[in-house]
């Protein structure tokens, strides 16, 4: 065979191979008309799987925002509930509800009233349990919040010795009272005493029985009071736990001092500030590290005066210094009663002569 025979056939064969894959190839490639089918049927699937999905979801919606609304309807309800009413008022209320869901179904009651009462009983159920657990809830809080609020006990001190009974008791606040607190950047935290309270404390300590009542905390109450009184005047220190937390305030409850309320007497430089009980207070002036004070000094003598004499009720007695310096008046009273004294003495005389 020639060589120009074998090209051509050669090129034949090639040329039929050819045509052959580029068939196959036209025959694989996808359609104009089939791809716009496949979208038409695509698009028309996808609506309805995303509207089957919304259309299941909504039950579970509405179930989601119904029990959001009674979670709120409930908390709204126990929060006035719990402004409006004390515990006891609403557990009073709790047995009324309790007693209305109990159904005892009588012999002559027909069989439609039993169902009827049944029926009633047992939706009652519901707001029965829920205003057992409101109680139980809201008489635990209540404990926790008057563990910070009320006296850490109901007697703050132990009974009098029987032999003591007559005595008096000095309830004396500490900061601006006896000392002053003061802070500075260069010295930190510094307490200072108040100028006469060494003599103050030793003097009164033979004729009263000496409480400190502080609204400080004991980290700052004990160490203050170990150094101010190494003598040992002070019978009884009471710090902040001690106190009732009212209206964002610490108050000293002098009724819970287990003490006759008409021996006790309350000293402080924010006297009717700082006790529920006035008509034991006795203020005295705020003292701010000045070093001419005289103000325990000056209490001195009354005070020992009313020990000595033990009225029988000191609350009258400081009625009637109300609105007065008491040591100032104490002393202008006691010169008026020297000078009638004095008078009555002097007209026994002019008697007998």
């Amino acid at each position: 065979m020639s060589p120009s025979i074998f090209r051509s056939r050669f090129i034949s064969l090639l040329k039929n191979r050819h045509g052959r894959l580029m068939s196959s190839d036209l025959a694989s490639i996808p359609s104009k008309d089939s791809i716009i089918a496949s979208q038409k049927l695509v698009s028309d699937q996808i609506p309805q799987s995303i509207s089957s999905s919304s259309s299941s979801s909504k039950p579970l919606n509405f179930l989601k925002y119904s029990l959001i609304s009674a979670l709120t309807a409930a908390t709204a309800v126990a929060g006035y509930a719990s402004y409006a009413y004390s515990y006891d008022e609403i557990a009073e209320k709790a047995k009324a509800l309790r007693r209305s869901a109990s159904y005892t179904a009588m012999d002559d009651v027909s069989g439609v009233d039993k169902v009827q009462g049944r029926l009633y009983s047992t939706i009652m159920t519901v707001p029965v349990k829920l205003a057992d657990v409101y109680l139980d809830l809201r008489k635990t809080i209540e404990e926790q919040v008057k563990g910070y609020t009320e006296p850490n006990a109901e007697m703050l001190l132990p009974d009098l010795h029987p032999l003591e009974q007559h005595v008096f008791t000095l309830v004396l606040d500490l900061n601006e009272t006896l000392v002053h607190s003061d802070w500075t950047r260069e010295r930190g935290w510094q307490t200072f005493k108040r100028p006469g309270v060494d003599s103050f404390l030793e003097h009164l300590a033979q004729f009263y029985e000496i409480v400190i009542f502080s609204d400080q905390s004991n980290m700052y109450v004990d160490p203050v009071i170990d150094r101010l009184d190494p003598k040992h005047c002070i019978r009884y220190r009471l710090s902040r736990a001690a106190t009732k937390y009212e209206n964002g305030k610490h108050y000293r409850d002098l009724s819970k001092l287990n003490r006759d309320p008409r021996k006790i007497i309350y000293l402080s430089g924010h006297a009717f500030d700082s006790s529920l009980q006035p008509e034991n207070s006795v203020p005295i002036k705020p003292w701010k590290c000045e070093a001419d004070d005289t103000a325990l000094l000056d209490f001195i003598p009354f005070l020992e005066f009313v020990a000595r004499n033990s009225p029988a009720d000191i609350r009258q007695v400081l009625e009637s210094y109300n609105g007065c310096d008491i040591p100032t008046e104490f002393i202008r009273r006691s010169k008026e009663h020297q000078r009638r004294i004095q008078e009555q003495k002097q007209q026994g005389r002019l008697w007998k002569r």
